[in-house]
C-alpha cells in the first residue's frame, strides 16, 4: 500500500475499478503522505477529512453494487484556493477572506466531484493568485519539494508541490500569465494551459475575459487527459465555452513523431534566459531529434504581446481588485496596489491598441504555426529561485521592469491564445527541475496531448520524485 502514492492516477483508478484497492484505503494512503510531508512544504492549507472519508465510503458502496463511480472514481484531490468549495474554507490567499466558507462549488469543482474525485482540502496560492510565487499572509509560503530554500512558483504552486510530494494524484489549477505552467516547471510535474473555454469557468464576474483559464495538473500526460474527460464540455452559462466532449480525450494518446516538424525557440526572440535552463532544453531537443523528430531553430514574432498582456492584466486588476483596495487597502499587498493603479491609468485608446496588437499577433502566429506542428520553448526563463524573494528583479543582469517581467516566456504565449503545456525536461546541475513548453495550434488541445505523450516517453523525467 505504501507504493500506492507513487502510481499514476490512471493506474490508481484502474486498481479501484477492479476492486484491488478501495477508495477509503486510497484516501488514507494519501492523507498519510499529507501528514508526513505537508508540515515540511506547506502545500495543503485547508482540509475536510471527515467529509472526504464519508465520500470514499459511499463510493466503495457504489462499487460493491457494480455501479460506475466515474472516470476519476476514488482519486483524492485538493482544489486550488482560488476556486470556491462548498462548506470548505476558500481564502484566495487573502486576509480579507481568511474565514470565508462558500455555499456552493465552482463549476470545475462540481465536475471533478461528479466524476468521482474525493475533495479533502485546498492548495496554497499567492494572494489573489498574483505574482507567480506562492506565499501569502494567511498561510505563509509553500516550499519546493526538490529544494526547500526555493519557490514552487505560482499561482498553482500548492497544487504543483502537492503533486510532486505525492500528496495528491491529480490537481486543478488556473492560468492567466503562467500559473499552470510556471509551477509545473518548478516542481517537475505537468501543467496544461488549455484553450480558453475548453474547461468552462463559472461563476465569473466577467464572462468575456479570455485570458484566464482553468485546467489540469498531474504527474503524467495520461493523467492530464483523464481529468479533461471530467472537466471539458459546453456550458450555456459560459459564452466562451467550447463544444468539446469528454470522448475526445478518452482514446489512447500518441502520434507518429517522425512525421512532425517542430519549431524550437531558445529565447522567444531575445528574452533573457538563464544558461542552466538553455542547457537542459538543448539536451532535450537533441533527444527529440534522435527520436526522429524534425526540429527547426526559429523564433516566432511575438511583437506587441508584452504590451497586450500588461494592458489587459492591468485592466482586469483595476476592475476586480480596485474596490477591495478602497475598502481595505492595508489588507492588500503592494504589487496588487501597483497593478490596480496601472489599470486606472488606461484610456480607451490603450485598450483599443491592445486589441489591435493582439489581432495582428494572432494573424502572425496563425501563419507561423501553419509551417510547424508545434512550437517548443522554455516554460520559465529561470530555475526555481530563493523562496524569500517575492519576485526576480533581473535575469542574466537584464532588469525586470515590473514584478511579472520574469514570467514573460509564459505570458507572451498566453496572449497568442494557443494551448500550451509544461512538461518536465530535466534538471540543472544543482538538481532543480526545468520544464519545456509545448505549444500547439489554435484549439489543438488534443494534438498537444498526443505530442506531449511522445515527448514524455523520450524525456521521462516526471518519474524522478524529490527526496523528501
Amino acid at each position: 500500500m505504501g507504493e500506492l502514492v507513487e502510481l499514476s492516477a490512471s493506474k490508481i483508478v484502474e486498481l479501484i475499478r477492479n476492486r484491488k484497492v478501495s477508495c477509503e484505503e486510497t484516501l488514507n494512503e494519501f492523507l498519510t503522505q499529507v501528514d508526513r510531508w505537508n508540515p515540511v512544504i506547506n502545500a495543503i492549507v485547508s482540509e475536510c477529512r471527515d467529509e472526504a472519508l464519508i465520500t470514499a465510503k459511499s463510493l466503495d458502496e457504489h462499487l460493491s453494487r457494480g455501479e460506475d463511480i466515474g472516470v476519476l472514481g476514488g482519486l483524492p484531490i485538493a482544489h486550488k484556493d482560488l476556486v470556491q468549495t462548498k462548506g470548505l474554507r476558500t481564502t484566495w490567499g487573502s486576509r480579507i477572506y481568511s474565514d470565508f466558507i462558500p455555499t456552493s462549488d465552482d463549476l470545475i469543482v462540481q465536475r471533478l466531484k461528479s466524476a468521482g474525485a474525493i475533495t479533502f482540502g485546498k492548495t496554497n496560492t499567492p494572494e489573489f493568485g498574483a505574482g507567480s510565487q506562492t506565499f501569502n499572509d494567511v498561510f505563509g509560503a509553500t516550499l519546493n519539494p526538490y529544494d526547500r530554500t526555493k519557490t514552487v512558483g505560482g499561482s498553482s504552486g500548492g497544487a504543483a508541490a502537492a503533486l510532486a510530494a505525492r500528496m495528491v494524484p491529480i490537481a486543478d489549477g488556473s492560468d492567466m500569465g503562467g500559473s499552470l505552467r510556471n509551477p509545473a516547471s518548478f516542481c517537475n510535474v505537468v501543467g496544461f494551459r488549455t484553450s480558453t473555454g475548453l474547461v468552462p469557468v463559472w461563476p465569473t464576474d466577467e464572462a468575456w475575459f479570455g485570458f484566464s483559464v482553468q485546467g489540469p495538473m498531474a504527474r503524467s500526460v495520461e493523467d492530464i487527459a483523464i481529468q479533461l474527460q471530467a472537466t471539458v464540455g459546453f456550458d450555456r452559462r459560459v459564452p466562451l465555452s467550447l463544444h468539446s466532449t469528454p470522448a475526445e480525450y478518452a482514446t489512447a494518446l500518441g502520434c507518429d513523431p517522425k512525421r512532425l516538424r517542430i519549431a524550437y525557440s531558445r529565447t522567444l526572440g531575445g528574452l533573457p534566459v538563464e544558461p542552466a535552463v538553455i542547457e537542459v532544453l538543448d539536451k532535450a531537443v537533441v533527444d527529440l531529434q534522435q527520436a526522429g523528430i524534425e526540429v527547426v531553430e526559429i523564433d516566432p514574432d511575438l511583437g506587441g504581446a508584452d504590451e497586450v498582456f500588461k494592458t489587459w492584466r492591468a485592466y482586469r486588476f483595476a476592475m476586480k481588485f480596485g474596490p477591495l483596495i478602497e475598502q481595505s487597502p492595508e489588507l492588500v499587498k503592494d504589487t496588487i496596489h501597483w497593478n490596480v493603479n496601472e489599470g486606472r491609468k488606461l484610456s480607451a485608446e490603450d485598450l483599443a491598441r491592445a486589441n489591435e496588437l493582439r489581432t495582428k499577433l494572432f494573424e502572425r502566429m496563425t501563419e507561423f504555426m501553419g509551417q510547424f506542428d508545434f512550437l517548443v520553448c522554455p516554460t520559465v526563463q529561470t530555475p526555481p529561485f530563493d523562496v524569500e524573494l517575492a519576485y526576480l528583479e533581473s535575469i542574466n543582469d537584464v532588469k525586470c521592469e515590473t514584478y511579472v517581467d520574469w514570467m514573460k516566456s509564459c505570458y507572451l504565449i498566453t496572449v497568442t491564445g494557443l494551448p500550451a503545456m509544461s512538461l518536465p525536461a530535466g534538471f540543472t546541475d544543482d538538481g532543480l527541475p526545468v520544464g519545456i513548453q509545448l505549444i500547439g495550434g489554435y484549439h489543438a488541445d488534443r494534438a498537444v496531448l498526443d505530442f506531449a505523450k511522445e515527448v514524455e516517453m523520450i524525456l521521462p523525467f516526471a518519474t524522478h520524485a524529490p527526496v523528501l
